[in-house]
């Protein structure tokens, strides 16, 4: 097959156009065009005129000798071999099996992969599937309830099941692992758009079904999943895992362990860290949530192509990089969303983003954070979790110890003085907000920074500094405040058989990422089970 790149056509064209314009691009007859997929489609407004980017994986007739009347044209190509290949299959008999701890993203995948191997996985998940997570997840947003073990962070699906379900990634991946997630998340129910937009997500209302049919997957090949799972303990010996403790007081035996933990198991970070496996503090971003009108972004940003159905709500990424030294940008940014309750600890308050596919809802947000870094909170691996927990505890406060969010309108912000009401912007964070001042939810250097970023983004996107624009604090769980460390061969650097991954242990950020990871990782381990026989 061959790959053509860069090929540009109007935002309103027609299939048979695109069809055309791959003939026209060749220089080929019509009939010499046997099939065409497309690979990749990305947005181009240069020029102030919005235009289609694809790229196209064709069958074509003769395809030697037009490659070799390309030669040198980096715009034709043979198309690369994106399909996956298992690196190994299980031994027939198996002394012992694989233990995955955490079933987000990165516990999903890593557990998959190992049971379309053959190597028939344990999953040990601390919080509950998917559906009765999501009541849980509920109660908190619209009674004010927590529950600590079934949240927003923990069950089924991990953090990722409540965000806008954003499927890209900047990581370097020449092995295309990430076009085997995208590719099992449209087996489980994923719109097939995914696989060539260049943006693409999903939502959570499909996340939860999605999620629902790759767990019956594993479970088909073998695999076993077991919720409310919280493992508190690890067997150790002689610098080899051996084992696990459950929360409930029973043991496993295991001699390979993923740990597919999410940025927010803090208990089991200190317990690891009490049993001496190696980890390091990281840099981490804190700050607040903004919302604006999506109209507005979907104006600065579209422009006269505003509202058009195939561009849909608009997104944008920013950053500024302040006088005093710390960068401020725009993360996770969720076009049509809402601002969502993502605590998981009692008298603390977070906030996080979410989506559905549509992105119809009346706000825009992002989290607009600061750079932080193990200098500005000394103490060793776990300092990062205490200085987070002291902002959420802080926020809880200013919020009115009652789960509501301390929220400020960026106008007000900007002047230094409290917001005491809403202006035309709605706040969506649930269960509420409650109007106050800011200035002291997060240190004094990401404040002054903050305040003199947005001002600049104003002038990326006008209106970006609007004075009814709302700020909810605090986003603290941008990524994981440590790292759980690693050699080449994936493992815990003095813990054999032990594979920190993921999220929690500070390499991936994200679902497609976190994903990629988890087959990264489930490889690694089977094929050391496989040469250990």
């Amino acid at each position: 097959m061959l790959r053509i790149t860069e090929l540009k056509l109007p935002l309103d064209h027609s299939a048979a156009e695109l069809g055309d314009a791959i003939v026209a691009f060749l220089g080929i007859k019509p009939a010499d065009l046997k099939s065409y997929t497309v690979f990749k489609r990305s947005y181009d407004a240069r020029r102030g005129v919005m235009s289609l980017a694809y790229i196209i994986d064709m069958e074509v007739e003769g395809e030697a000798k037009l490659l070799a009347r390309f030669k040198g044209n980096p715009h034709v190509l043979p198309t690369p071999d994106t399909r996956y290949h298992f690196v190994t299959q299980a031994p027939a008999t198996l002394s012992k099996r694989p233990v995955v701890v955490g079933f987000g993203p990165c516990g999903l995948l890593a557990a998959l992969v190992l049971a379309q191997m053959g190597f028939k996985p344990i999953v040990l998940e601390r919080g509950k599937k998917v559906r009765e997570r999501t009541k849980d997840t509920w109660g908190l947003w619209r009674k004010n309830v927590l529950n600590p073990e079934s949240n927003v962070q923990f069950g089924e699906g991990g953090a990722g099941t409540f965000s806008d379900g954003k499927l890209y990634s900047q990581i370097k991946d020449p092995r295309h692992l990430g076009r085997k997630v995208l590719t099992e998340f449209v087996k489980a129910g994923a719109p097939e758009e995914i696989l060539f937009i260049a943006k693409p997500h999903i939502g959570t209302f499909r996340l939860v079904s999605m999620v629902e049919k790759m767990r019956a997957e594993i479970e088909s090949l073998g695999g076993e999943i077991r919720f409310q799972q919280r493992v508190t303990d690890l067997h150790i010996d002689k610098g080899h895992i051996r084992g696990l403790t459950l929360a409930d007081g029973s043991q496993i035996e295991a001699d390979h362990v993923i740990l597919a933990l999410g940025h927010s198991a803090r208990d089991t970070f200190e317990m690891l860290y009490q049993r001496g496996v190696f980890m390091e503090a990281k840099p981490f971003s804190v700050g607040f949530r903004i919302e604006h009108p999506q109209t507005m972004i979907d104006k600065a940003r579209w422009g006269k192509y505003a509202g058009h159905p195939i561009l849909g709500a608009a997104d944008y990424k920013l950053v500024h990089h302040a006088s005093n030294g710390r960068a401020v940008y725009s993360f996770c940014m969720c076009p049509g969303g809402q601002v969502v309750a993502a605590t998981s600890e009692e008298g603390r308050v977070v906030t996080n983003g979410m989506s559905q596919y549509s992105r119809a809802e009346r706000n825009a947000n992002s989290g607009l954070v600061v750079s932080i870094n193990p200098e500005d909170y000394p103490g060793g691996a776990l300092a990062g979790i205490a200085f987070q927990r002291a902002l959420e505890s802080h926020a809880y406060v200013l919020g009115g110890s009652t789960y509501e969010a301390p929220a400020q309108l960026v106008g007000d912000f900007l002047a230094g003085r409290a917001s005491t009401a809403v202006g035309s912007v709605e706040p969506s964070y649930q269960p509420g907000v409650h109007w106050t001042d800011l200035a002291s939810a997060l240190p004094d250097f990401a404040i002054t920074a903050m305040r003199e970023a947005l001002p600049e983004f104003g002038k990326k996107i006008r209106g970006y500094d609007m004075h009814d624009a709302v700020l909810t604090g605090v986003e603290t769980r941008t990524s994981s405040p440590l790292r759980i460390t690693r050699g080449e061969d994936l493992q815990s650097l003095n813990v054999k058989g032990l594979y920190p991954a993921g999220e929690g242990a500070g390499y991936a950020g994200g679902i497609l990422s976190a994903g990629v990871d988890g087959i990264r990782v489930a490889e690694a381990l089977a094929l050391e089970m496989v040469a250990q026989g």
